[in-house]
């Protein structure tokens, strides 16, 4: 099995720079092997699905989070190597009132973190619909993880 850093690579992407907090809180935190991912939008990627934004941009738009997710896991315990399992993974996506196929789009974030993961890579989930999000954006993402 490629290990999650070989596999990231392997499949083109590059984590982006760390995204600097909205408020007043942390990226990231821990308790013993368990890391708490605070919550990730993803610049440009704006709007309210079922409105400005279809489900494949939703999805989208979940990937982008993801990578930032991965990010602050990097910078957490400094390689994608040392996470044992994604345990939870919460997604809100802003969207219209009836709006329904939230799972599809945090699908993206799912997608990708079996992809970069593998089997550790499989989660608990929650998918929200929210009306709006901080600084406009379609979706938002936390994750709890365990590392090693």
């Amino acid at each position: 099995m490629t290990a999650p850093e070989e596999r990231l690579s392997a499949l083109g992407l590059e984590l982006p720079a760390l995204r600097r907090p909205a408020g007043h809180y942390r990226g990231w935190t821990t308790a013993g092997d368990v890391l708490y991912l605070s919550g990730q939008g993803a610049d440009g990627h704006t709007g309210r699905v079922g409105a400005d934004l279809t489900v494949a941009a939703g999805y989208a738009a979940a990937r982008a989070c993801t990578l930032n997710l991965l990010a602050q896991a990097r910078d957490a315990v400094g390689s994608l190597d040392r996470v044992a399992q994604v345990l939870v993974l919460r997604g809100y996506v802003a969207c219209t009132d009836d709006f329904t196929d939230q799972p599809g789009v945090v699908d993206g974030a799912s997608d990708l973190l079996v992809e970069v993961f593998g089997e550790r890579g499989e989660h608990a989930r929650t998918a929200i619909g929210v009306r709006a999000l901080p600084r406009g954006f379609a979706v938002e993402l936390d994750a709890v993880l365990r590392v090693r």
